[in-house]
């Protein structure tokens, strides 16, 4: 197992290379210079050749990567140019914003579509069958911008209990007031922004989770096994929970995970239709501003933890599945 893991995580370092090579390329071809953007049109142009200097845009794009991924390397990914603070400072601010929606998305996702595509399953071709696959064409085929913007319109503005745009206390903050001070008011104020949004973006995750979990445990249910069970005399619960869904769970699972590192790549719209301040609105600002080391940094901490992702389901994945083999 130890091998298995040494290989996956080697096999990790050729991917975020490449990807920091195709962000620090892509950032620079972008038309617009930033030096001009942050003096203005008023600047000389020695103003301008010193702040280039400073920043270090006037070196080669070859040196400069070799800067930009070495110091990357020891966690240093440079200074905002807009904001005058360190790239890391401001990512560690809105990373936990990001990650909290992006963690809330994918449990109503899994808490919903997991039971609808069970239901699904043990009532095929029933009219809870294509009621559940309609619902869950419909969540797969909604963008999540389009899903958001109807939320704000007929559901945020004319109730008094949801925000519209921001972010209240974290929910975190809210678990622990309402632990040890028995004080719910915290959590209900952050439930308030944070569901919205997390609806908009689990909707997609919900229907595709639908869909695989109802195909997964009809296929199950075909099996030799199965019928073993049920001749048993074991109740039919325990047969689906027990023997066929907890099967079925293993390609969910990995769908899961990849699903969350393209939920937290994919939480950018979302961020900026709802004003909710995580890495999305983040990046967008440092596009519409030209800041190059914060778009630079941010991209790659972003790819970084789409990665790692990836790497833990695969881990996951040989733990549950003993079919995989380590070495």
């Amino acid at each position: 197992m130890l091998q298995y893991f040494i290989r996956r995580l080697f096999m990790v370092i050729p991917v975020l290379i490449g990807v920091s090579l195709l962000v620090f390329l892509l950032v620079h071809i972008t038309p617009g210079d930033p030096i001009r953007i942050m003096v203005g049109l008023d600047a000389t142009p020695e103003e301008i050749d010193r702040i280039r200097t400073l920043y270090g845009f006037d070196q080669p794009l070859y040196i400069q990567y070799w800067q930009f991924i070495s110091r990357a390397v020891f966690g240093d990914l440079g200074m905002s140019i807009r904001q005058h603070m360190p790239v890391t400072t401001l990512i560690f601010e809105r990373f936990p914003a990001t990650l909290e929606l992006t963690i809330t998305a994918l449990f109503i996702a899994v808490i919903f579509a997991i039971p609808l595509g069970v239901l699904a399953a043990t009532k095929q071709h029933s009219w809870l069958d294509i009621s559940s696959m309609s619902l869950a064409l419909v969540g797969v085929s909604m963008p999540g911008f389009w899903l958001g913007l109807i939320l704000l319109i007929y559901v945020a503005l004319p109730s008094s209990f949801f925000g519209m745009f921001g972010r209240g206390p974290a929910f975190l903050e809210g678990v622990r007031v309402l632990l040890f001070r028995f004080d719910p008011s915290v959590i209900l104020d952050s439930l308030r922004y944070l569901l919205l949004p997390a609806i908009s973006m689990g909707a997609v995750l919900a229907g595709l989770i639908t869909r695989l979990t109802r195909n997964c445990l009809l296929e199950i249910l075909k099996q030799d096994y199965i019928r073993t069970a049920q001749a048993k005399g074991l109740a039919k619960r325990v047969v689906i929970y027990k023997h066929a869904l907890r099967n079925a769970l293993l390609p969910i699972i990995t769908v899961v995970g990849l699903q969350l590192g393209i939920l937290i790549g994919g939480a950018v719209i979302i961020e900026v239709v709802f004003s909710w301040p995580g890495m999305g609105r983040m990046i967008i600002e440092a596009i519409r501003r030209r800041d190059f080391p914060l778009l630079q940094g941010s991209v790659l901490m972003m790819a970084v933890v789409f990665v790692l992702i990836n790497l833990t389901v695969d881990i996951l994945y040989a733990l549950i599945n003993p079919k995989i083999r380590y070495d």
